[in-house]
C-alpha cells in the first residue's frame, strides 16, 4: 500500500517479489534463521512485462520463469515442462501441459480432480484476476489425458 499512495499504480510484480526475497534473505544472513520456510511461486501482470511467473526459497533466492514447479517430484515435472511447454500456447493446452505433467509423475496414487486446485491468471477489461479451474473441467482434461497417455506401468 505504500507503493500504491506514493504512486497512484500497483507496484510492479517483480518488485514486490523482489522486497518479499529481500525481508527472507535477511533473516537468513542476519538471524541464522529462516522464519519462512517455503518455497513459493508467485504470479502476476503488469503493463511493462505484461504475464510473469516467479519462483522464491527459503533463502531468499528469486528466479523468473515462463513455467515453473516446486514440491515433490519438481525435476521430473520440470523436464517435461521444459520439454513441452511453448509460449504461445493457449490457456486449455497449458492447463493440459499443467495437468499431464502431474499425470506423468504423480506416483503414489491416481491424478483425480480432487487433488488438484488449479488457477488461471488472465486479464479482462483491464483488470487482472485468477480464475479457479472447477472440478469438472478438471476431471474432462484428465479423461483426454488418461486416452492419449500410455498407462503407467
Amino acid at each position: 500500500s505504500r507503493y500504491l499512495l506514493s504512486y497512484q499504480e500497483p507496484i510492479p510484480v517483480e518488485q514486490l517479489v523482489c522486497h518479499i526475497c529481500d525481508l527472507q534473505h535477511g533473516y537468513t544472513m542476519y538471524g541464522g534463521r529462516r522464519p519462512f520456510g517455503v518455497s513459493m511461486l508467485f504470479i502476476g501482470w503488469d503493463e511493462r512485462h505484461g504475464y510473469q511467473l516467479f519462483q522464491t526459497d527459503p533463502s531468499g533466492n528469486c528466479l523468473g520463469w515462463k513455467a515453473a514447479c516446486i514440491g515433490s517430484n519438481s525435476a521430473a515435472v520440470s523436464s517435461i515442462l521444459e520439454q513441452d511447454y511453448d509460449p504461445q500456447c493457449s490457456t486449455d493446452a497449458a492447463i493440459k501441459l499443467c495437468l499431464k505433467s502431474l499425470y506423468k509423475t504423480m506416483t503414489m496414487s491416481k491424478l483425480t480432480s480432487d487433488k488438484v486446485e488449479l488457477g488461471v491468471l488472465q486479464r479482462r477489461s483491464g483488470k487482472t484476476y485468477v480464475r479457479l479451474i472447477n472440478q469438472s473441467e478438471v476431471d474432462a482434461v484428465i479423461r483426454t489425458i488418461e486416452t492419449e497417455e500410455p498407462p503407467k506401468k
